[in-house]
């Protein structure tokens, strides 16, 4: 978590009256549809500054997202490319009991101790797979990481499941085994 983010949650039974975990029972009874009404409820009614309701609006709202309707999102219009998902969280999902899926709006990040697997629906007709392997070297298959940037070091394009194979799965796991 961010270093001000933690402080204004810290500081927020002090400056506003009420925990964070507080204020999430309160809009989760009032169930807003916009994020503006939330942020406009807690500054009339609560009296709430504007920095504090829209952090609080918004944490909120993560909390409330369902991840399996991230994921739903991320592929609408795009079914063909849930198979190579699919394959990719059931490989990741057997590396260990210290990993985490973290469903994002326009990715699903591949945690252990650190991210080392990005999963994101690139186009309709591919799934883009970035992978930190420092010191790896790029290949045709095994690109540099792209629009990925410092996230990842490489990336690998998928447009069917069988390019979920040997190959792909040993880059995965090196990825796995260097995140510690």
């Amino acid at each position: 978590m961010d270093k001000a983010l933690k402080t204004m949650i810290d500081n927020m039974p002090e400056k506003t009256g009420k925990s964070l975990e507080e204020w999430k029972t309160i809009l989760r009874a009032m169930s807003f549809s916009k994020h503006s009404e939330g942020v406009r409820y807690l500054k009339t009614e609560h009296h709430v500054t504007h920095g504090f309701a829209n952090t609080i609006v918004s944490l909120s709202k993560e909390e409330n997202t369902d991840t399996e309707d991230l994921v739903k999102s991320q592929y609408e219009g795009k079914a063909h490319l849930i198979p190579i998902y699919d394959a990719l969280l059931e490989f990741v999902l057997s590396l260990g009991p210290d990993v985490k899926v973290t469903p994002k709006k326009g990715s699903v990040s591949i945690i252990r101790k650190w991210q080392f697997v990005l999963i994101k629906p690139a186009t309709k007709t591919r799934i883009d797979l970035g992978l930190k392997l420092k010191d790896t070297p790029t290949s045709e298959r095994l690109e540099n990481s792209g629009p990925f940037g410092t996230m990842c070091t490489h990336r690998v394009k998928l447009s069917d499941v069988s390019e979920v194979d040997a190959q792909l799965k040993a880059w995965i796991a090196e990825a796995y085994e260097k995140s510690v």
